[in-house]
């Protein structure tokens, strides 16, 4: 029997290998100024967390949402996701860079992105259950020839855990919510066992286009028993179906490659002149005018050698706070963990 010491180890050993069994998306990349996302496992315990263009949400062990959970909030932009609370700008018809933590070569599945139009009033008050996504991007089943098949989660691993989607060109300028998921399939040949990973982004989309594409209702993407969510991958030829509505006339398709992505986000490897500006709101976010903030700490810093990067907003009800150290106690996450990894922790528990 393990004494317990060892078995303190090991449970702390398994917990540290659970979080790092998934990921989340640590920045988005727009015309080389990088804006920081929402860490699910660090800022929670933060006493004045960085003001982020990614919303915040309380899956600390960088777990998921079951298809059990498909008609509640949770679905939308995560677990109690609340709204961020700054946004980036963007051109219609320019990429975003999407860049995550990490992501585990067993997690099998389609990388999909929609859009939601917040309003006149913004992104960081919109009511999360009014929103209604359109699909912009969408990369399921590359290769289908032998088990497990190529997916999109593949691409993105070979692209150094990075993703890029366009903006319409054509889709008319406004506040908007940018929903980016990953839904992985180990599990899925089970009642309630795809994994569902969305998180969402605050945009200011500029431009002139005139497209208000319809969405559908969070809560009403998917079902538990869609063909792309209840799906055996384990079954040679691989088929499938990406779940979801239909990609909207003007969506473009990135080829998801590693001269893509490297092209796109080569100016991160700049140095920063200038970090990004805030800007403030008064009656309302369509409003809003720049002033800049060199220094703020409430602010993800540009990462492209310009010096005029473009601007992170916020409102005025959201007070600009630097990040704090933790005063909390933070819990062990749970989730999935490789078998390989388990073993190794269970040796170094022994000695």
């Amino acid at each position: 029997m393990p004494s317990i010491t060892s078995t303190t180890l090991l449970s702390a050993l398994a917990g540290a290998v659970s979080v790092a069994a998934h990921g989340h998306v640590r920045n988005i990349v727009i015309n080389g100024v990088s804006y920081q996302g929402y860490d699910p496992t660090s800022m929670p315990y933060m006493q004045n967390p960085p003001k982020v263009v990614g919303w915040t949400a309380s899956n600390t062990d960088n777990g998921f949402v079951a298809p059990d959970a498909f008609g509640s909030g949770d679905i939308i932009c995560h677990k109690s996701a609340t709204n961020a609370g700054g946004h980036a700008v963007v051109a219609a018809g320019d990429k975003v860079f999407i860049q995550w933590d990490t992501w585990p070569e067993s997690h099998h599945g389609p990388v999909i992105d929609y859009l939601a139009n917040c309003g006149d009033a913004g992104c960081e008050s919109v009511d999360k259950t009014t929103l209604e996504f359109f699909k912009i991007d969408e990369v399921g089943l590359v290769d289908g020839t032998s088990a497990p098949g190529v997916w999109g989660s593949d691409q993105l691993i070979a692209n150094n855990n990075s993703w890029l989607v366009e903006i319409p060109s054509n889709i008319k300028p406004g506040f908007y919510v940018l929903r980016h998921e990953i839904i992985a399939l180990h599990s899925a040949g089970q009642a309630n066992g795809a994994q569902n990973y969305p998180q969402c982004f605050n945009l200011q989309v500029t431009g002139s286009g005139t497209a208000t594409p319809a969405g559908v209702l969070g809560t009403k993407l998917y079902t538990a028993t869609d063909p792309g969510i209840l799906a055996n991958i384990y079954t040679s030829p691989v088929t499938y179906k990406i779940p979801g509505p239909a990609l909207i006339e003007g969506a473009a398709s990135i080829k998801q490659s590693s001269s893509a992505i490297t092209s796109s986000a080569s100016a991160i490897t700049g140095s920063a002149s200038a970090p990004a500006a805030v800007a403030t709101t008064t009656s309302n976010a369509a409003a809003a005018t720049t002033t800049a903030a060199a220094g703020s700490s409430a602010v993800p810093t540009a990462a492209s050698s310009s010096s005029a990067p473009a601007a992170v907003k916020t409102s005025a009800s959201a007070s600009a706070a630097p990040a704090a150290s933790s005063t909390s106690t933070r819990p062990r996450p749970t989730g999935c963990a490789s078998a390989k990894k388990r073993r190794h922790a269970r040796d170094l528990a022994k000695h």
